[in-house]
């Protein structure tokens, strides 16, 4: 059964991607969505909402918060009438989120928090692409994603 409304907090790095995997797993699903995204890349979210309306999401589906994570984003997270919490960000706003989020109605929450990815390279591998896969892991989009594969774990026979 769909929840009251479901509310997501996403970080700046690939706005548009980040806000359509939060808009459509909550959409697809019957609730409607009230999305905070990062105050550097607001006006990906705003034209997205503008596009749902036009499209014909009825008002109110979709609903963007621009603002600051300790005003904007702790409104979600300790809203009562938010039934869930979805967090993409740092372990430190993470573990933030999860306390206003208990402390308020006790609401689902899901963390998607940065890390150390690593990457793996087994013994039987194409070590020319091993190095292409581990190079492009961690460069990627200035090496800016929560997977990053900043570590690179090699068996040492090799």
């Amino acid at each position: 059964r769909p929840l009251r409304p479901g509310g997501a907090i996403i970080p700046w790095n690939f706005p548009l991607l980040m806000a359509a995997w939060k808009i459509a797993s909550a959409i697809s699903m019957g609730c409607t969505m009230v999305l905070k995204p990062a105050e550097q890349t607001p006006l990906t979210a705003l034209r997205l909402a503008e596009l749902a309306l036009e499209a014909g999401f009825p008002p109110g589906v979709l609903n963007v918060v621009p603002g600051y994570g300790p005003t904007a984003g702790a409104a979600i997270a300790k809203h009562p009438k938010i039934d869930k919490v979805a967090f993409t960000g740092s372990v430190e706003v993470g573990r933030i989120v999860q306390e206003l989020a208990t402390k308020s109605n006790l609401k689902r929450v899901s963390l998607e928090l940065g890390g150390k990815s690593p990457c793996i390279v087994c013994n039987d591998a194409d070590l020319d692409r091993a190095v292409e896969i581990a190079t492009d892991g961690l460069f990627f989009n200035c090496g800016q994603t929560c997977c990053a594969s900043s570590r690179v774990y090699v068996p040492s026979g090799i």
